[in-house]
């Protein structure tokens, strides 16, 4: 089941669960955990009085009382002090035990913020690789949907070399793309204006059963069966694939019991990246579903710098794409 990175008021999602960026003592703070004890009301700090705290790195349940959420997880995560002092271990820990407890209460779509970036002062960069890293992890083992919630901009932000990198591919690629000469523009209105001559303009030729047959016999195969034996050709079960793709079990389901079946291209693109296509098996492979990438997208751009450094890890394209406010892959 997919990860999706997402603006949104952690508060007012409609989930099974929402995760609380709490402190030890559970009894409330500024943030995320004011913020949502603020929305439950006086309730959930009375049943949080019942837990006698939590450990760092640990997580413990509660009811979501006024809140659209079942539930309210909270969990500790670690205050940074340089990233010497197991900050990172313990930051896993937080989210790993948080889907945990998810899962045993039978939580099916579960919401987290961005763990120890706030007043605990964990690089924002840092804490999104890890939180990506940990759920990423899970969701390949797991069945869950899970929202990572951004609360705004300045919540959010990836490597600062990494975006650097990626800013300049798109500059050298979509700038390039769009540097058409007036001359080259005069030239292609002249080609696509210019009238046809009546006897240069080919008469359909005709048709008959036999010759139609034999038409439908040479069409390439479908998305669906294209996707399909490439599972099979890289050794991959149907569920490995999925998951790598960032794809709901419920859509797979689809694309394999319709063989005409034609998914969106961030979907498409996902199984690309999943089945780790070189960029020409995965130009060919969008095609089957009625898609080119194009250096007129930063969508397509993104993308494309990923598979061209060999990075296929479907998190990891979603965070960048969700930095220049891009489709994210999946569904």
């Amino acid at each position: 089941m997919p990860l999706h990175i997402v603006r949104a008021d952690i508060t007012t999602m409609e989930v099974d669960a929402i995760v609380n960026a709490a402190n030890e003592s559970l009894l409330g703070g500024g943030g995320v955990d004011g913020a949502i004890h603020r929305a439950a009301g006086p309730e959930l700090l009375a049943e949080c009085r019942t837990l006698h705290g939590c450990k760092t790195g640990q997580a413990k349940l509660t009811k979501g009382y006024r809140l659209p959420a079942k539930y309210v997880i909270h969990t500790v995560g670690p205050v940074w002090r340089g990233g010497g002092h197991g900050e990172r271990e313990l930051l896993t820990s937080a989210y790993r035990s948080s889907l945990e407890l998810a899962l045993a209460h039978h939580c099916e779509t579960v919401a987290f913020p961005l763990i120890s970036s706030g007043v605990y002062g964990y690089p924002k960069d840092q804490a999104l690789t890890v939180a990506v890293d940990a759920i990423g992890d899970f969701l390949l083992r797991h069945d869950m949907t899970v929202y990572l919630a951004i609360f705004d901009r300045a919540s959010y932000t990836i490597g600062g070399r990494l975006f650097a990198d990626i800013a300049a591919y798109i500059d050298d690629r979509y700038v390039s793309d769009h540097a058409d000469s007036g001359e080259e523009r005069r030239r292609r209105a002249a080609r696509f204006s210019r009238p046809v001559p009546l006897e240069a303009e080919a008469a359909p030729a005709p048709c008959d059963a036999g010759s139609l047959d034999e038409a439908l016999s040479t069409l390439d195969e479908s998305f669906s069966k294209m996707l399909l034996r490439k599972i099979d050709e890289a050794g991959l079960t149907d569920a490995q694939c999925y998951k790598r793709a960032n794809v709901d079990r419920r859509l797979f389901s689809k694309i394999r019991s319709d063989v005409h079946y034609r998914p969106s291209k961030p979907t498409a693109v996902a199984f690309a990246v999943a089945l780790e296509l070189p960029l020409e098996e995965a130009r060919e492979l969008l095609q089957k579903a009625g898609f080119a990438f194009s250096h007129a997208s930063k969508f397509d751009i993104i993308v494309e710098y990923f598979i061209a450094h060999g990075n296929y890890d479907v998190f990891e394209i979603n965070e960048a794409l969700f930095a220049f406010d891009q489709s994210l892959l999946g569904g």
